[in-house]
């Protein structure tokens, strides 16, 4: 429900809980946090709290209670789950793409897909490995496992992280209920409301959202076509002080851009000199050849935290991630694992370990390479056919940044052409503070080959 047609701060926060109480999150006789506590929590005046609350009682979905506060008077209108969903009015933003990616629609032709396509990861063979799992672990499938998971795997990964020339002991390798989670533990250890955290820009976008849950103050640090641009860093370091940059060293999301070694070595040493931690987000790793620089290879997890993840290779659906760090900090973060979510899923984690440890697996990753190698080729003649402007022309990237002609405003091409069943990830989603239009889209090069993009394009011009 939109009650507001642009943003001041009270009024998205007025969206936000009309959403709440659409979705069912605050019913109807609920009471809500006080002003101060709601002020509070979200690091804000309560003169904003108080706009906020008078614009939701000016639509009847909150009444105030003399000495008892604010409560939920009704439930705002639910649009139809198809309304709901694909309102671009409502948003292209952080959310509005989350949402998309996590539908499955077969009549749609979603270029901002995340993942690989499907077929790429069946000959995994999921079905496969349960029997092993239940045969070899029944215990474990009805208690709680490791504070850091299951130990084979982090065995695993210590063999894996070698042929990376990262030297990373199983006791500092923390599983983690995907990527994300992992982004979301370092948060919750480092990051006070308030504090500096540099990111890529553009850059990975559902980051951006944990951030400012986080209450952070998000700086871009403008990626160039051989990494981040390190002068900017430097400056950037020495003005605001910030306390971790994140950072993705191969197959950047989203300009499908690597950091040299000579950027790397320089952005250790900024972290050395000004105190900074370093992390590094692989989580496409298994599409790219080992040899490539990695910040952690460089720096051995001293000023390094790397994150990695199966939901490329393998499953998005199995959430197994895991991060690698010095042995003091990997407990503390394990520490907050267990007070937040208690463990990770050993059942999934033994799942990966059976695949990963399995000798098809190698196979398995040789073939997803080359099957990106030929949609990269491909996706690239396709954006050329159509006059697009490439970033970088990566020999093989699951994603391709890209504009294309006529259109300085992806925003708009996406809105427009959303009505002909494409869905594209405009620019603007990926820059940590939507600083203006952007021309740019990023394309997942698995999609491009199907027909329909052309056919919209024709259609919108």
């Amino acid at each position: 429900m939109n009650l507001h047609a642009k943003g001041s701060r009270s009024a998205s926060m007025a969206d936000n809980l009309a959403r709440q109480i659409e979705e069912g999150l605050l019913a109807p006789g609920g009471k809500l946090p006080s002003i101060r506590e709601y002020a509070d929590a979200n690091g804000c005046s309560k003169n904003t709290v108080i706009s906020a609350f008078e614009l939701l009682t000016a639509n009847g979905l909150i009444e105030p209670r003399r000495g008892s506060g604010f409560f939920v008077t009704r439930r705002a209108p639910v649009a139809s789950e198809v309304d709901e969903s694909t309102s671009l009015d409502r948003a292209m933003d952080i959310v509005w793409l989350m949402r998309e990616q996590l539908q499955v629609k077969p009549d749609v032709l979603n270029l901002g897909e995340g993942f690989p396509p499907i077929d790429w990861l069946e000959e995994t063979r999921l079905d496969q490995y349960h029997q092993r799992v239940v045969r070899t672990g029944v215990a474990s499938l009805f208690r709680y496992g490791s504070r850091l998971g299951y130990l084979p795997l982090r065995q695993s990964l210590q063999q894996k992280l070698a042929g990376y020339e990262i030297d990373a002991p199983a006791t500092q390798i923390v599983l983690t209920h995907g990527a994300n989670q992992a982004m979301d533990l370092v948060l919750r250890y480092f990051v006070q409301p308030g504090d500096t955290v540099r990111v890529d820009d553009p850059g990975y976008y559902p980051l951006f959202g944990k951030l400012k849950l986080s209450g952070a103050n998000i700086v871009g640090v403008p990626r160039e076509i051989d990494g981040p641009n390190v002068l900017k860093l430097e400056e950037l370091i020495v003005a605001l002080r910030p306390k971790l940059f994140f950072t993705q060293s191969v197959s950047h999301n989203p300009t499908a851009t690597d950091t040299s070694a000579a950027k790397a070595h320089r952005i250790l040493q900024l972290a050395e000199a000004h105190d900074l931690m370093i992390v590094e987000d692989d989580a496409l790793a298994d599409l790219r050849p080992r040899s490539l620089t990695r910040i952690a290879t460089l720096d051995q997890l001293r000023r390094t935290i790397y994150i990695g993840s199966f939901s490329k290779s393998v499953s998005a659906a199995l959430r197994v991630g895991f991060l690698a760090c010095n042995a003091a900090l990997a407990s503390d973060l394990a520490d907050i694992k267990m007070l937040t979510h208690v463990i990770s899923s050993e059942y999934c984690e033994r799942t990966i370990d059976a695949i990963v440890s399995d000798g098809h697996f190698l196979r398995h990753t040789n073939h997803l390479q080359e099957k990106l190698r030929r949609a990269t080729d491909a996706a690239i003649h396709t954006l050329r056919r159509l006059g697009a402007t490439i970033y970088r022309e990566s020999e093989q990237s699951l994603y391709l940044w890209a504009t294309l002609p006529g259109w300085d405003y992806s925003m708009k091409l996406a809105k427009a052409i959303f009505e002909q069943g494409v869905i594209l990830a405009p620019g603007a989603v990926f820059s940590p503070n939507l600083a203006g239009p952007s021309p740019w889209c990023r394309f997942n090069v698995g999609y491009l080959a199907d027909k329909r993009l052309s056919r919209a394009l024709a259609s919108v011009l």
